[in-house]
């Protein structure tokens, strides 16, 4: 076996290699293209044969890449034929990038080679595009649709045979190195071009591993875009299947999508050779291989009752490699919201119903997502683990839902009334394999997760158990969403990025949120719930020992965490003080699922966002209390942060700038619970909250106690006589208590946690 021209043809012109590397790099910052690699724990670098599924023209070029980004080697790719007829020039460049045409004579024995000169493969089995991702037959086998027969076919066992027939001839290596045969050996060695027996040797003692990944685009866009729009200004009348790539794919492309690629477990082609195989296949080797392309000859022309018996053992194994390796593709989607919500529509029109109430709808995705969240094999995009993106799903409020919905209004999908989601006849209507992506996204969607058991009877058990989940049961899993925020967000803003002004801090209490029930509260609810809401800079954890005397009076407790507190300042940086409300909204849900009626009770800013909170409302809530709450501060900065916070967003518009005074110093009396660095924002946000609040004390008519220390060293203790002259309610109080601190419940000064305990237990 001698390098043939075919092969020189095909060499990989580095230079253009690198190049589009780099150019590749470039225009990926510039398009609206986010791609995230997941799972590769080395796999990139260990494996040999890479395979990925197909749903856009464009991901061919992307695989080969990410793979040369991360490990510095130059990929072979598996192209459509066509690609290399009509320019030479275009065909040239695509041989100098790696690419090879898919019926090019020999191609399996050419990678294998390549594979063992150290190169690495890319290849996509199912052998074209799927665009309706319809994967799934009858019978629960994988098959797709083939255009040249018009009709289902199984997948390619070309990989699969690479892989077992490249392992076959590793095992003869060693035999030989075993045997002392270095005859033959330099033989292979000269034939494939490497250095020395050392180099074959060490290629042969490396298992071949077929490693499997998935591509996920999210979302799928149908609006025109910049090139569908270009092409119908430049032409007449284009071919419907290139308009509707144009429009897909120029969305992906251009459009804000992310492209998960998701590295599945590596596949190795180990077969157990009985002993007469072995016995056959030396006695092969000896008689008929004398290169790659002989090897491979049993695939298709086996010659003699070993070669036809060792081609039949080939093909029986090379199938189940196939199902193995395609299995890991289609189970390793990254599930998205519109992938749950696809499947509940065609599951309900599934069962004859056209329509659906919104709140019903909006509770079993809910559901089901949040029992995916503790589903294993499952790959959850990320926007499904996030709960800032998420948990006011079962309110209808999300921005996925919003873009899901909006992408079916815009295909003539579904149509929306204020009680329900009317689900039209264009879903239930056939539609060509070019056109489905554009016409029925849904359907495409639905079809991406059906191989997919844990999300299919997720969902379905979701739609099952609308009407059996209790509050409580709900309330349990809002609550996760809370635990699972603050996790998150530690998790992000305890990044590099943000290590510099994380380095200062000295919080050492937990910051997350909790929630203290009486024994026995599950079925039933407690009487009184007591929503805790801690003050500007600290956590939960600030309430946490009035909490818990709270819970031993037997009362439910619901420690909430402000947004953008107990993690990290550039975390309270992005927050507005409407977030900061929305969390004692989110709170008030939770605990009403546990408890009769609530008492708020709010500690220094928490106590006026407690005060906030209760305005104009009586629903559930027995009374607030407000400690220290304030309308002035005794800070004389406070004057200045608009003038400072207004040259921090002109500087910001700066390329790399934040701000002019981003962060500020603080010195707090409990520096294990507090922020030392204030976002001046955030203090901006702070007063705009306390401003709005005398506007809003009127309205709040539930009993009230006010309490204030008379030498508070951070809110003016005037503010506590204001608070209460203006405050709605009839049933209300002020308390003073002598103390020059601020944090008199942190420390139970003039047993300011007992003046609570006796209001909560007077009111509740």
């Amino acid at each position: 076996m001698t390098t043939s021209d075919d092969e020189r043809l095909f060499d990989i012109n580095r230079n253009t290699y690198d190049w589009c590397v780099r150019s590749f790099q470039a225009v990926r910052k510039r398009l609206g293209l986010n791609i995230k690699v997941h799972n590769d724990d080395g796999l990139m670098e260990q494996g040999h044969i890479f395979l990925f599924n197909h749903f856009a023209r464009f991901e061919t070029i992307i695989p080969p890449f990410v793979i040369h980004r991360t490990t510095g080697v130059y990929c072979r790719s598996v192209a459509d034929h066509n690609l290399f007829e009509g320019s030479e020039k275009f065909a040239k460049f695509l041989r100098g990038v790696g690419a090879v045409p898919n019926n090019l004579p020999g191609l399996l024995p050419f990678l294998a080679a390549e594979i063992l000169r150290g190169r690495k493969v890319v290849v996509f089995p199912e052998g074209g595009m799927v665009k309706d991702r319809r994967v799934l037959a009858e019978d629960g086998t994988f098959s797709i649709y083939s255009r040249k027969s018009l009709e289902r076919r199984q997948h390619h066992r070309g990989a699969a045979v690479l892989a077992m027939t490249l392992d076959m001839f590793k095992r003869r290596i060693l035999e030989l190195h075993d045997r002392g045969d270095h005859k033959r050996i330099g033989r292979w060695v000269r034939s494939l071009g490497l250095k020395d027996d050392a180099e074959l040797l060490a290629r042969a003692i490396e298992p071949t591993l077929i490693v499997p990944a998935t591509i996920t685009f999210y979302p799928i866009h149908v609006e025109d875009n910049i090139v569908s729009r270009a092409a119908d200004l430049l032409f007449r009348e284009i071919p419907q299947k290139l308009a509707e790539e144009m429009k897909i794919e120029g969305n992906l492309l251009f459009r804000d999508t992310d492209m998960d690629i998701h590295i599945g477990e590596a596949i190795r082609p180990v077969k157990k050779w009985r002993w007469w195989e072995k016995f056959l296949l030396n006695r092969y080797f000896a008689r008929s291989v004398q290169s790659l392309d002989d090897l491979f000859g049993l695939k298709n022309q086996p010659e003699g009752f070993a070669g036809r018996m060792l081609a039949r053992c080939v093909n029986e194994e090379s199938s189940r490699i196939r199902d193995n390796y395609m299995r890991a593709i289609y189970e390793g989607i990254t599930v998205n919201l519109s992938h749950l919500a696809s499947h509940l529509i065609v599951t309900l029109i599934g069962e004859g119903r056209m329509d659906v109430d919104r709140a019903d709808f909006h509770k079993a995705l809910y559901l089901g997502l949040k029992n995916l969240q503790a589903a294993r094999g499952v790959n959850l995009h990320r926007s499904l683990l996030w709960p800032d993106r998420y948990r006011r799903l079962i309110e209808g409020e999300s921005p996925e839902l919003d873009r899901f919905l909006k992408t079916c209004r815009d295909s003539g999908l579904i149509e929306e009334t204020p009680q329900s989601y009317l689900f039209l006849d264009k879903l239930r209507t056939e539609h060509t394999f070019d056109e489905v992506r554009l016409e029925n996204p849904v359907l495409v969607y639905a079809n991406e997760v059906a191989p997919l058991r844990p999300v299919v009877e997720t969902m379905e058990a979701a739609l099952k158990s609308l009407h059996g989940a209790t509050e409580a049961e709900v309330g349990s899993l809002l609550f996760d969403d809370e635990l699972r925020a603050h996790q998150w967000n530690r998790d992000h803003y305890g990044t590099a990025p943000y290590a510099a002004i994380n380095a200062k801090e000295t919080a050492t209490q937990d910051g997350a949120p909790y929630l203290l029930l009486p024994r026995g509260v599950g079925g039933t609810r407690a009487r009184t719930g007591v929503l805790l809401v801690h003050g500007f800079l600290a956590s939960p954890a600030e309430l946490r020992g009035l909490g818990e005397d709270l819970s031993r009076a037997g009362h439910a407790v619901l420690g909430v965490r402000l947004a953008g507190h107990g993690t990290s300042p550039w975390d309270l940086k992005r927050c507005e003080w409407r977030d900061w409300l929305a969390s004692l909204e989110r709170g008030l849900r939770i605990l009403s699922a546990f408890a009769e009626k609530v008492v708020v009770v709010g500690f220094s800013a928490g106590g006026s966002l407690a005060l906030h909170l209760v305005a104009g409302r009586n629903d559930r809530i027995a009374g607030v209390a407000a400690i220290c709450a304030p309308l002035e501060f005794r800070e004389r900065m406070m004057a200045l942060v608009p003038l400072v916070a207004g040259l921090n967003k002109l500087a910001s518009l700066l390329p790399g700038s934040e701000g002019v005074l981003p962060f500020t110093s603080n010195h707090p009396e409990h520096p294990d619970i507090n922020y030392r660095s204030i976002p001046v924002q955030a203090l901006g946000q702070l007063r705009a909250m306390t401003g709005e609040l005398p506007r809003r004390l009127p309205a709040v008519t539930v009993p009230a106690l006010i309490v204030q220390a008379d030498g508070d060293p951070v809110v003016r203790p005037d503010s506590a006589t204001a608070i209460h002259k203006h405050l709605g309610a009839v049933d209300k109080a002020l308390h003073w208590v002598k103390a020059d601190r601020h944090g008199i419940l942190y420390e139970n000064i003039g047993d300011a946690r007992a003046r609570v305990l006796d209001f909560v237990a007077r009111v509740g």
